[in-house]
């Protein structure tokens, strides 16, 4: 049930825009996705289960778009910069996609744990947000080994990226520091494009 699943996602969502997840109920987002409730339990379980599967979603949501960002230019630092903006700006636009990137969960959000929790649900999907989400240094490796993938020579083994892992991972700590602390004019672009060498070891 897909488009159930998502419909009470989106639902889930809005109402998290609009107040605390405790003050979310259950009922109202069934309600709100034009479900019963009961088709929201049988997909998530509960509303840990709901709030995991959100979450998760989010978390798969920012990586889709780093995905994105890493190949929308030709020019190395150019994706890199597009992957740093990306951060910023997600993080800027959502309370959870800030709260999994930096680890500062508010009393507004939900905040499950990011241990795989036990699951005995039948949904392949919800099994999934079941288990580990990932943490902020999580995202550090992930972010940077996609742009590593994204931006080597074909052929070019791990050991031999060593010097583009170590610049990928430093656009991914500047972008995280302008999440925190966001920059004046020129924004994280013109700090990204500052910190990288003029030739990225590609």
């Amino acid at each position: 049930m897909p488009a159930a699943r998502e419909s009470l996602l989106d639902a889930a969502y809005t109402a998290l825009a609009r107040r605390s997840w405790s003050a979310v109920r259950m009922v109202d987002v069934a309600a709100a996705a034009g479900v019963s409730r009961q088709t929201l339990y049988n997909e998530f379980g509960s509303k840990e289960g709901l709030a995991r599967a959100l979450v998760r979603r989010e978390a798969d949501s920012y990586l889709a778009g780093v995905e994105r960002a890493l190949h929308t230019q030709a020019d190395a630092r150019d994706r890199l910069t597009a992957t740093a903006e990306w951060t910023a700006s997600a993080a800027r636009d959502n309370a959870l996609v800030r709260a999994l990137l930096t680890g500062c969960w508010s009393e507004r959000l939900p905040a499950p744990p990011l241990s795989a929790v036990p699951s005995t649900s039948g949904v392949p999907a919800q099994r999934r947000a079941d288990g580990p989400l990932p943490s902020p240094g999580d995202f550090v490796g992930l972010v940077r080994d996609r742009a590593v993938a994204a931006l080597s020579a074909p052929g070019t083994g791990r050991s031999d990226n060593g010097e583009l892992a170590r610049s990928c991972e430093l656009v991914v700590r500047l972008a995280l520091s302008c999440v925190a602390a966001p920059p004046g004019e020129g924004g994280v672009a013109d700090l990204v494009r500052v910190a990288l060498p003029r030739q990225l070891p590609v």
